[in-house]
């Protein structure tokens, strides 16, 4: 059967469909164009293309080259829109320029689009939430309620969209020349067109904002005297004439383009998982519309979100079974179609891919009397060979599933021949395991990780600060630890054989009563794969012998993940933002930085406390809002107006800022 199609379409520059251009349909992964028409200026912007696609399912993307303006623009079509784009057409302009460019970032080598099919796939089917592609107006994501007023992403996406407008309207050569200079990414080529320089930004929206914002100020200046304003009133009321409003008004600390996803309810999310189709999971600690905190709560289910963020498990409950009530930092998907969830009451729900349905509606007998025993339950480690090891928070003990078989779970205690205490485990919080079957265990009491390696039970202790979180392979097998605290930051209230809940309670005030409003807290840590521990009797008054990243510019850095650069991104509970680091093995992007450093942090209205960060087929960032106002969450009874506004709302995406990893991620990760 012939996969021949034909797409028409509309080109629109600055309003208008007077233009004259080339006009190429590309197919992803494809060296040479497999349609292209000309268009002048009688036939109104309207075009034709017809083309044999080489497969059904193949990714097509649209380049019109404006003559003689100079403007390239752009429009990557959604698989998801394929029947309105045959039947309806589409509509190519600065819209889908800059919504195409930031999508589909990591994949585009000029004006070639290429790479991993299934991440292209996932890129190319969140255009839409930017851009519908057959109005060629913003699509629905972008202006619903969660992100129109909440972020400024709309003003971002309209002023780059108006700098491509100035771009051939008048432009001065050294204006055009300073805005590709500009949208140069960091270790990459200096743009030649428009819409590469659309992709440049995309890749590095943190490079140059303030020079990009002047060119906008150039090209569309504030009136001084604007209309009706008062008498020798130095504040101007009138628009400027920029052809897309709401615009910037003044320039952003980057260009990163964020949308937040929370419809059915999405409330306090703690650990973020990707199955093999891109779609995300997540357990929330507390259930969406409860008046949620330490004193007082609701547990909350399982959540499924497709790779665009549209809600998939029911809403407000999520899926349920198996005992779960309430979801820590325990979400984890396994190669054998599963997701594995903990439970601050000691509960473990294991639910099918498919449909989120419980693989048992019990746990077995043996297993729950275990769990009773040890309590509230955080991380799951997903080991190369199947095993699963989760931590016992409450408890300081491990449980053992071989090949993930839960009637074969076991609790396993790791003891250690120092110091007063051979418990190894202080409320352990994450694992992660290596090819080699060694299990990385960051300790939230403690200032030690352990490497335990079950075939010979070696146990090895690695000095690091207090606060241990999320811990993260790379693909050398490095071992990247979040901490809490800076080395030197005061010993937090121990919360070991307490609850989780309650271990909120103790550890949050001190921390934000020590810090105060104005400074700063937390470290990240890197531990080579075959670095030798240094092990002490007395651990809180021994400096580590590893480098502290990022003390001084994180603030309570809860979940860590590597890209497929090896680069490192952590997200920050109390800084409100996701840190872009460099990573052990210096990649293109990062060779002018040394290991650690903190390149860039993005900040948003829509960024709330975060416990997670994860990184997509498409090289999208994944980020969990866990927590919102901490003074609802600590207080008995907050104040009513703000009493659902504990746990924080939905989780975001910052849209094709990084390089894209293999999903689901077990073990150290692999990029594409």
């Amino acid at each position: 059967m012939s996969n021949q199609i034909t797409i028409q379409g509309i080109l629109s520059f600055n309003g208008s469909n007077e233009v004259t251009a080339t006009v190429k349909l590309w197919e992803a992964n494809s060296p040479v164009s497999i349609a292209e028409c000309e268009v002048d200026k009688g036939a109104k912007g309207e075009f034709s293309l017809t083309a044999t696609p080489a497969s059904p399912d193949a990714i097509l993307y649209i380049v019109a080259e404006l003559k003689p303006l100079n403007v390239v623009l752009l429009s990557v079509l959604s698989p998801d829109f394929h029947r309105e784009i045959t039947t309806k057409g589409v509509v190519v302009n600065e819209f889908t320029t800059v919504a195409s460019a930031f999508t589909c970032a990591q994949f585009f080598s000029g004006l070639e689009l290429s790479g991993n099919h299934q991440g292209i796939r996932i890129a190319a089917k969140n255009t839409p939430n930017f851009v519908n592609p057959v109005t060629g107006t913003w699509g629905d994501v972008i202006t619903d309620p969660f992100n129109i007023t909440q972020n400024e992403t709309l003003a971002r996406f309209n002023t780059l969209a108006a700098l491509i407008t100035a771009y051939g309207t008048g432009a001065a050569d050294k204006w055009q020349h300073a805005l590709l200079d500009f949208s140069t990414p960091l270790g990459g080529e200096r743009p030649g067109n428009t819409a590469e320089a659309m992709i440049g930004i995309a890749q590095s929206p943190w490079m140059h904002p303030a020079e990009l914002f002047h060119l906008f100020d150039k090209a569309y200046p504030q009136p001084k005297d604007g209309f009706p304003a008062k008498p020798n009133s130095k504040v101007p009321v009138s628009r400027r004439s920029s052809p897309f409003v709401p615009y910037l008004s003044f320039a952003p600390e980057d260009f990163a383009m964020i949308l937040v996803f929370g419809q059915g309810g999405i409330c306090a999310p703690g650990k973020l998982a990707l199955d093999k189709d891109g779609n995300l999971w997540t357990g929330l600690n507390w259930m969406p519309g409860a008046q949620n905190g330490v004193y007082q709560g609701i547990g909350g289910g399982l959540v499924k979100l497709d790779s665009t963020g549209k809600l998939l498990s029911p809403p407000v409950t999520g899926y349920t079974g198996m005992g779960v009530d309430g979801v820590g930092w325990g979400t984890a998907i396994t190669n054998t179609g599963t997701c594995w969830t903990t439970s601050f009451n000691g509960a473990i729900g294991v639910y099918k891919l498919e449909d989120g349905s419980p693989i048992v509606d019990r746990i077995p007998e043996k297993l729950a009397e275990k769990l009773t025993e040890i309590g509230g339950l955080q991380g799951i480690g997903v080991a190369p060979n199947g095993d699963i090891w989760v931590a016992g928070t409450s408890s300081n003990e491990m449980i053992y599933f071989p090949n993930g078989e839960l009637k074969e779970g076991k609790v396993v205690t790791i003891e250690h021949e120092h110091g007063k205490h051979k418990n190894a485990l202080s409320a352990p919080f994450a694992a992660s395991i290596d090819h080699e079957n060694r299990v990385w265990i960051s300790n939230t009491n403690s200032k030690s990780l352990i490497r335990y390696s079950p075939a010979d039970e070696k146990v090895e202790r690695f000095i690091l600060a207090g606060g241990g979180r999320g811990v993260a392979l790379d693909s050398k097998g490095n071992c990247w630890v979040a901490c809490n605290t800076s080395p030197d930051f005061p010993p937090t209230t121990p919360t070991d054989n307490v609850s989780i809940i309650e271990g909120f309670a103790l550890g949050y005030p001190h921390l934000e009563q020590t810090l105060g409003r104005n400074n700063k807290t937390g470290s990240v840590f890197m531990i080579p794969s075959h670095a030798k521990p240094i092990d002490t009797i007395d651990e809180t008054t021994h400096e580590s012998d590893l480098t502290p990243y990022g003390d001084g510019e994180l603030n309570a850095p809860w979940g860590i993940s590597v890209d497929g650069n090896d680069d490192v991104w952590v997200a920050n509970f109390m800084g409100r933002g996701v840190s872009f680091m460099a990573g052990a093995s210096a990649s293109k992007r990062t060779e002018s930085y040394d290991t650690g450093d903190v390149i860039h942090t993005i900040h948003s209205g829509s960024i709330q406390m975060l416990t997670d960060v994860i990184v997509d087929q498409a090289g999208n960032l994944w980020c969990a809002n866990n927590w919102n106002l901490p003074q609802t969450v600590m207080q008995a009874k907050p104040n009513p107006a703000y009493s659902t506004w504990g746990g924080g709302s939905g989780v975001l995406v910052v849209y094709g800022i990084t390089k894209p990893v293999r999903v689901p991620l077990v073990g150290p990760v692999k990029g594409l």
